[in-house]
């Protein structure tokens, strides 16, 4: 993915589809933090820790939605 496409995405929590590079896919929670050429790093709600992702395995990023629910 490149990075003009992700610069959109920084300081959110985003919903991300990647890929290790074993070939395994997770489906990852993170909240970016830094973006440059070849990675992104950001807090992953999976693993519990800051990480770094390598852009080109990046498959399919999209925005977390916020769900309200009202309280009985």
């Amino acid at each position: 993915m490149e990075r003009a496409a992700l610069a959109k995405f920084i300081e959110q929590q985003v919903t991300m589809i990647y890929m290790a590079k074993d070939g395994s896919l997770t489906k990852r929670q993170v909240k970016i933090e830094r973006i440059n050429d070849t990675s992104v790093t950001g807090y992953c709600f999976l693993r519990k820790q800051l990480r770094t992702f390598r852009t080109d395995r990046i498959l399919a990023i999209q925005p977390k939605r916020n769900t309200w629910r009202m309280s009985s």
